[in-house]
């Protein structure tokens, strides 16, 4: 199954979607505009603008209101990569340079802050004080998640509930609201709104954790940047975290990093022990719990769509 496949039904939105995000970062500032325009044009899967206009088809469906919701999250996305970027000092994104590489880390900082503004702009045009304020606390959250990762950087003592909370606040909560957005805009009742925030949020949950583990399982090709970035840089994800603590291994991998092993070792301890099936079962309950969410909502395509993309998250490869 590949997303595209899942996305076609929706082709024509999403090209407007496309152009509306074209259109929201346009200025007359040259070196935002070329900056802006790089990041736009490295791609992305888009998965939230299409949880948007998803959530959209369960109320009174109408892409020119739903476009202010779409536009914002995927601007706020985006806007979280180019800080993400300056943080880890990334070089590559989805195998092309990154804004921070290209330019250098103050015009990528501000970069960021320039979109991030733009979709808080865009947001304004929809007059419901629900939608800027489920926004609002998303960013807050967002940053807190960010601030966490940064704590937590080389810190094997962190538990499971640590690092849970910090990609609910990282990830989760993005892919959430996009569905719970997209429900609220378009009128949808409000128990079909709690349970598409709740399938969000659970897809959400599974999507970090499936980016986690392809951190360790992909190539380079697959991943647009070196397997093994994450624990390079610091970030202690959940099959580093169970190798460390849980596993067979555990008491063997601990002394290779009390010695201060060379990272590429380490790498290839998770890669091939008990670290990815334990994240992978984890990656699974959620999206068990992702589905058991849409079990009330009417039977129709997008219903459908909503369990494609939740299966297409669990088998995907890059």
């Amino acid at each position: 199954m590949k997303l595209a496949d899942i996305f076609f039904p929706f082709r024509s939105d999403m090209n407007y979607i496309e152009r509306e995000l074209d259109r929201a970062i346009d200025t007359a500032e040259p070196v935002l505009q070329k900056t802006s325009s790089h990041l736009l044009k490295a791609g992305g899967k888009r998965i939230r603008p299409v949880f948007v206009l998803l959530g959209g088809k369960f109320g009174t469906y109408d892409i020119t209101r739903i476009k202010h919701v779409a536009v914002s999250l995927e601007l706020i996305h985006m806007a979280t990569l180019v800080h993400d970027d300056v943080i880890d000092d990334a070089e590559l994104r989805r195998g092309k340079i990154t804004v921070k590489s290209k330019w250098d880390n103050r015009i990528a900082m501000y970069t960021g802050d320039y979109i991030l503004g733009r979709a808080l702009v865009i947001a304004t045009e929809l007059a419901n004080p629900q939608i800027h304020k489920i926004l609002s606390n998303a960013i807050v959250e967002m940053c807190i998640g960010e601030i966490e990762q940064i704590r937590d950087f080389n810190n094997w003592d962190q538990n499971l509930r640590q690092y849970l909370r910090r990609i609910k606040r990282k990830t989760a909560l993005l892919i959430a609201i996009s569905c719970q957005l997209g429900a609220i805009a378009s009128e949808a009742p409000a128990a079909v709104v709690r349970s598409l925030y709740t399938y969000g949020y659970n897809v959400g949950m599974a999507f970090q954790i499936t980016d986690d583990i392809l951190d360790f399982t992909g190539t380079e090709k697959e991943l647009g940047k070196p397997a093994g970035s994450d624990l390079r840089q610091g970030n202690i994800t959940l099959p580093a975290l169970y190798t460390y603590h849980s596993s067979r291994e555990a008491e063997q991998f601990q002394q290779m990093v009390r010695d201060q092993i060379d990272a590429k070792h380490l790498i290839n301890t998770i890669r091939n022990g008990e670290g990815i099936s334990h994240a992978r079962q984890l990656a699974d309950r959620y999206l068990l719990r992702a589905e058991e969410a849409l079990r009330g909502l009417p039977d129709n395509k997008n219903k459908e769509a909503l369990l494609k993309i939740a299966r297409f998250i669990g088998e995907r490869q890059s």
